[in-house]
């Protein structure tokens, strides 16, 4: 919240209002002896004294008012010493012009006891109404930026775990093309960097999105799919059946990367372990990505970074935990949708 936007919120005749209406409660008891001072006074004095009421009155009014105003408006952070200084700085010679003007005037039907009070009433409660005004308005600002640096932090890690995506998928697109390349075959090798093109394009625009939709998600795995498809031949398939009304649900991007890359990292891919992976949405609305379990005869050196990149961002930004299932037959991760 900023300051002139807060400022904002005390309106000329708002404060105006204010100042009438907490007026009329200072000079209570000044309308209790009202009717009482009337009964004795002859008529010439009753109007005298009538419009001295109403000229007290607006005078307090317009007092109330600019002590408000300066409360509110002008010292919005200032602390309560300087409030009060500044406050009562105004508030003795307004109340030095009153008594000048009223006890040289109207002494007997005004009392100085009761005058002071007045004063020291509407100067305290327009510096407690400012200082509590200044304390709610710190907060407000203390617990926006708080949470500012928390949507500042969760885009930042996002941002780092997307990024560790990005080299180990370049360095293997790059061992497609050469394999492309060595084969001497120029018009699969061609495609191969136009696709590679457009997964590039995705994979960069992805640091400036945190959610995109399912449809977006398996366009991009599309484009992906024929990448591996020239690197695995036949041996590598997909097996993608997601009703077109869940099309619209939200993903955290670049979700399906990294759990394909640890199907190909941990799995032996070849004429006799063809790999079918499966892509089903289920009844809780989670994407459920499957796949058959061919282990390689020497594990893979990881350190996991893939799955456990995943289950962050999931839990940054969804709030969701992904969860995996492992029979020994079928590896299955299922990601929680938005």
């Amino acid at each position: 919240m900023s300051l002139k936007k807060s400022s904002e919120n005390y309106t000329t005749i708002k404060l105006l209002l204010i100042s009438l209406i907490s007026t009329l409660v200072v000079i209570y008891p000044n309308l209790n002896s009202f009717a009482w001072m009337m009964s004795f006074m002859d008529e010439s004095t009753k109007t005298w004294y009538t419009y001295f009421f109403i000229f007290r009155y607006f005078y307090f009014a317009v007092l109330f008012w600019l002590l408000l105003n300066i409360n509110l408006r002008k010292m919005q952070m200032a602390g309560l010493k300087q409030r009060l200084i500044r406050t009562f700085v105004i508030a003795v010679p307004a109340f030095a012009a009153y008594a000048l003007f009223s006890f040289t005037r109207c002494h007997k039907y005004d009392f100085i006891s009761i005058v002071i009070s007045q004063f020291f009433a509407i100067a305290v409660v327009c510096v407690f109404v400012g200082y509590i005004a200044m304390l709610y308005r710190k907060q407000r600002i203390d617990e926006q930026e708080i949470e500012q640096l928390k949507i500042e932090n969760l885009q930042s890690r996002c941002e780092a775990l997307a990024n560790q995506i990005n080299p180990h998928f370049f360095f293997n697109s790059l061992n497609g093309v050469a394999s492309l390349i060595r084969k001497k075959n120029d018009d699969d090798a061609l495609a191969y960097v136009n696709t590679l093109s457009d997964v590039f394009r995705y994979i960069l625009q992805s640091e400036k999105k945190g959610l995109v939709t399912l449809e977006e998600e398996l366009e991009f795995l599309d484009s992906f799919r024929y990448m591996m498809g020239v690197r695995y031949a036949n041996k590598l398939s997909f097996d993608i059946e997601v009703d077109d009304s869940k099309m619209k649900l939200q993903i955290p991007v670049l979700s399906l990367l990294p759990l394909i890359d640890n199907i190909i990292v941990h799995n032996r891919i070849d004429s006799e372990h063809i790999m079918v992976i499966t892509i089903r949405m289920n009844e809780k609305d989670e994407l459920v990505v499957s796949n058959p379990i061919y282990k390689k005869l020497t594990p893979a050196e990881t350190n996991g970074t893939g799955i456990k990149n995943l289950e962050n961002r999931f839990a940054l930004m969804l709030n969701k935990v992904v969860r995996i299932e492992n029979d020994g037959e079928t590896f299955r991760v299922y990601l929680p949708l938005k």
